[in-house]
């Protein structure tokens, strides 16, 4: 499997806090046959959530010397959990956040609560520029909860869907895990991530996976946990 969204890049989010934090997640993922992790800090303009591009080359640089020195075979990624902003272009045009290892493709996130009334708006004119959209956790936010339809313009409008492995087992809430099922049923998730920020019982992947099973082929399955991910990162 790869994992398309991850907080293991220590020290600046909620995620994980030092490398023997990261390391360890790391492992744990390994474990559970995870064998590519694109790290997605949270991005979240006027919020401490704000290190720099810069900033988090040089800290995945330190970490992937960890890896290698720890032998946990297991490649990373760097990119963003963006937050939705008006300012997102700009923020990729100053160098200060980062696509999917550096392709065209941006890991976005919206409101949980609330709403955010031009966000469509907002990812449209992202596309126009010609960036490619990844809406993270879907599932969770209280307005696609509320109302369906927003997602079915969302994937009409070429957003692609990105949900989270623990959905499907109720690791959230009971609406975040009705509406993933849904959002299986109709076939509209591209991929899954763990979208992990600490250590964790790992065996809820393979608990996940397995659930996921009943409801895909095993084509199918290979390509919302692999060929699809794999895909967003060679662009």
């Amino acid at each position: 499997m790869i994992d398309l969204h991850s907080h293991i890049l220590p020290g600046i989010d909620d995620g994980a806090k030092t490398i023997e934090d990261s390391l360890a997640i790391l492992r744990g993922l390994s474990e559970q046959g995870i064998t590519d992790v694109v790290l997605t800090p949270h991005y979240v303009v006027d919020t401490t959530y704000v290190s720099t591009r810069a900033a988090n080359q040089k800290l995945h640089a330190t970490l992937e010397q960890a890896i290698s020195e720890a032998n946990i075979p297991i490649k990373t990624y760097l990119a963003n959990e963006i937050y939705i902003d008006r300012d997102i272009a700009s923020l990729i045009a100053r160098r200060r956040i980062s696509p999917i290892n550096g392709t065209k493709f941006l890991l976005v996130e919206l409101p949980m609560s609330g709403k955010y009334n031009d966000f469509e708006d907002i990812l449209l004119s992202l596309q126009q520029k010609g960036w490619h959209i990844i809406l993270a956790h879907p599932e969770r936010y209280h307005a696609m909860q509320a109302d369906y339809s927003k997602l079915l313009a969302l994937h009409e409008q070429g957003i692609l869907f990105q949900s989270n492995l623990g959905s499907i087992i109720g690791q959230y809430d009971k609406p975040a895990k009705k509406l993933v099922k849904k959002l299986i049923k109709d076939r509209l998730i591209y991929c899954f991530g763990t979208d992990i920020h600490r250590v964790r019982d790992f065996t809820e992947i393979a608990k996940a996976k397995q659930k996921l099973a009943k409801y895909y082929s095993d084509t199918e399955l290979l390509d919302v946990l692999e060929n699809h991910p794999r895909a967003i990162l060679n662009s």
